[in-house]
């Protein structure tokens, strides 16, 4: 049950990644992109806190939200913010 919603979380931002991302840009400040974090963020964590993280990042996407590396968090490793 799990793995179809990690499939129904996932495959929109796989149709956003094919169809709308070429068509605007690269405009994502950090690296992996706010798609890319978001599915990282599914796999790692299951669809619930996954999701969460990845719609955190997506707020931390602005002029003065920061820039550069931001990987997604691992299990059983403690973040230092």
């Amino acid at each position: 049950m799990i793995k179809l919603f990690k499939i129904l979380l996932i495959f929109p931002i796989k149709l956003y990644q094919w169809l709308l991302s070429p068509m605007l840009g690269r405009n994502c400040r950090f690296e992996p992109t706010c798609s890319n974090y978001m599915i990282q963020a599914i796999e790692e964590w299951g669809p619930l806190k996954g999701f969460i993280l990845g719609l955190k990042r997506i707020t931390k996407c602005h002029p003065w939200g920061g820039h550069g590396p931001d990987p997604v968090p691992k299990k059983g490793v403690r973040n230092k913010e």
